[in-house]
């Protein structure tokens, strides 16, 4: 295997392909340093020129343990701004999911912890084993969350189950994850893969328009009041119909 910090390939027919990205440290547990965020940020903006949907996952058995201990220690001796570097580089990886047009899945495995488990929470859909252990475990090393937690997990929570959370650095089993919200389903460790090609299948036999102006309004409407937003809906729905290949679309189940 490739030592580059994130493999990216893509699978299928042009129309229905799938774009894969692996975080492919496996020896430190997929744990993120600068080039491994840069490299994500890369391959989701690539793939997502190439594909209909893009699956996350992690090599050798786990999704992502965080920041990488050496990488911080290091940076933060060379100073505050190479630290920022890195936090920064994995700020733009999770963010551009949001602005991607099209879904963005992570498949999680083993531990998905800290900046993994905010890798999580800016994913579009989140499928993960029985047996994951996801978890903010900054509290636990006297840290803050610096990869979007204290941001991100209050809007999929609220807040105070957030601070409960990231405040206690409880961990939680994959069907926890599902019990909360915080992913769709979970599967055991022989029906997994199946599960991630199910939810694959679905999302890359999806209308692509309807798929990004979905996306586009979704993320949009989390930064405006709720009568702004509705009224945002109306302009996209619009916009949508009025779309050549839509009107092709409608004609045909008309015909049916």
């Amino acid at each position: 295997m490739s030592d580059d910090p994130v493999l990216a390939r893509v699978d299928g027919p042009p129309d229905r392909a799938v774009g894969h990205v692996v975080l492919n440290r496996p020896h430190a547990r997929n744990a993120i340093t600068v080039a491994l965020a840069d490299g994500l940020h890369d391959a989701l903006v690539d793939l997502a020129g190439r594909a209909r949907v893009i699956v996350v996952r992690g090599a050798g058995g786990h999704f992502c343990a965080g920041g990488d201990v050496d990488e911080v220690t290091r940076l933060r001796a060379e100073g505050g701004a190479a630290l920022r570097g890195l936090f920064e580089a994995f700020h733009r990886a999770c963010s551009v999911v949001a602005t991607l047009p099209v879904p963005v899945v992570a498949a999680v495995e083993g531990v998905a912890t800290a900046g993994g488990f905010e890798l999580v929470q800016a994913a579009d859909i989140v499928v993960v084993r029985d047996d994951a252990v996801l978890a903010d475990n900054h509290a636990r090393l006297g840290q803050v969350p610096a990869g979007g937690g204290s941001q991100r997990l209050p809007r999929l929570l609220g807040s105070q189950r957030a601070l409960t959370h990231i405040l206690l650095g409880e961990r939680l089993s994959g069907t926890d994850a599902v019990a909360l919200g915080l992913a769709w389903r979970s599967a055991s460790g022989e029906e997994f893969d199946a599960l991630v090609d199910e939810v694959v299948e679905r999302l890359r036999r999806a209308d692509p328009g309807a798929t990004a102006r979905t996306k586009r309004l979704v993320h949009e409407g989390l930064g405006l009041p709720l009568a702004d937003g509705l009224a945002r809906e109306t302009e996209v729905v619009l916009e949508h119909l009025a779309d050549p290949a839509v009107s092709e679309r409608l004609a045909r189940f008309r015909a049916r």
